[in-house]
């Protein structure tokens, strides 16, 4: 089911049923609908099972002040919480909230854990299949993890050595590089891949989501070869939307599990994830002096400051200072008993 040609029914709807109608709408993605129907959810039962239209700022104050003080979240799930009540009130229920007076969570300034060139490769050597292709692409191509296992064929020009990664953060494209390294790997592992896709048509099958309105406009281009994801997952699955079968790609948890069990392998001990190889790839091109405009072309980040956060390495001790006790000083002679 389109979301364009969704209709509320004739009958009164649910709350929730209605803040999902109008986030699929707005074209907003499954997981921030799970997302924000959840803290509505979460809001409404707060309040002892209130009807949102029967409260207001104070509520919506309480409740913030609530996860702040009490449950001691991050300023980032603060900041979900009121994105998702402010949609609730101002979308919805067609009410603006004047003045929220909460609480607010402060997000600590906190350097990105980065690898050194040498722990990255160990960490990859300890990927095994897809999941070593998919780490090489972090590391190589600067990609999110979602942007990767998002990828579609036709995303890889083999030609220009680029990817291009489809309304990545904040709905926005970009094109970053391929390593000229992984085109032999890619292209056996996209070979692979189509031949599968080859099985599912013969199947009858074959079909991929497609993102807004694409699959009325384009006919057949869900079961297009170009339009196939390049990490599909070994098995069919519904979507929660429209209620088809399709190969949707590889789950995220998957990777992040391998990952985990490769830093683990490699002996490392820092706290590391599959987002450490972004930051990893944008420390190393800061190191090996790059500018800082192109690195933040290749992450995708809308404003400089974001990417000038990498720029720690280039002031860390032992780069252009030394140590006093490494610097040529005459031995400490030993006291006398």
């Amino acid at each position: 089911m389109n979301p364009d040609t969704l209709t509320l029914p004739a009958r009164a709807p649910k709350l929730l049923d209605r803040v999902r109608w109008h986030l699929r709408v707005k074209h907003y993605s499954i997981r921030t609908e799970q997302a924000y129907v959840d803290w509505i959810r979460r809001y409404i039962l707060f309040h002892r099972k209130r009807h949102p239209d029967e409260m207001g700022e104070a509520q919506v104050t309480a409740f913030l002040n609530h996860l702040a003080i009490n449950r001691a979240v991050a300023a980032s799930t603060q900041n979900q919480a009121l994105s998702a009540l402010l949609f609730l009130y101002q979308q919805v229920l067609d009410r603006k909230l004047d003045f929220i007076d909460a609480q607010r969570v402060r997000r600590p300034a906190r350097l990105p854990v980065v690898l050194t060139r040498a722990e990255a490769r160990a960490v990859l050597a300890h990927l095994r299949g897809d999941y070593r292709l998919i780490g090489h692409l972090l590391y190589g191509s600067g990609l999110r993890l979602l942007e990767a296992l998002r990828l579609r064929v036709k995303d890889v020009d083999f030609g220009y050595n680029q990817i291009t990664v489809r309304e990545g953060k904040g709905q926005r494209d970009r094109v970053t590089l391929l390593p000229e390294r992984l085109k032999s790997p890619l292209k056996a592992h996209l070979a692979r891949i189509r031949e599968l896709h080859r099985q599912d048509l013969a199947l009858g099958r074959g079909a991929v989501y497609l993102p807004h309105a694409l699959e009325r406009k384009y006919p057949g281009a869900a079961r297009a070869w170009a339009w196939q994801y390049v990490f599909p997952a070994s098995g069919l699955s519904t979507d929660p939307r429209s209620g088809e079968t399709r190969r949707h790609h590889l789950g995220e948890k998957n990777v992040q599990n391998a990952v985990k069990l490769a830093i683990r392998a490699a002996g490392l001990h820092k706290p590391a994830s599959c987002h450490t190889f972004r930051h990893s790839f944008a420390t190393h091109l800061l190191e090996s002096g790059y500018d800082i405009r192109t690195v933040q072309e290749l992450l995708g980040h809308k404003n400089v400051a974001t990417t000038m956060i990498y720029t720690h390495v280039l002031n860390k001790p032992g780069l252009a200072i030394r140590s006093p006790i490494d610097q040529n000083t005459p031995p400490e002679q030993p006291s006398k008993p």
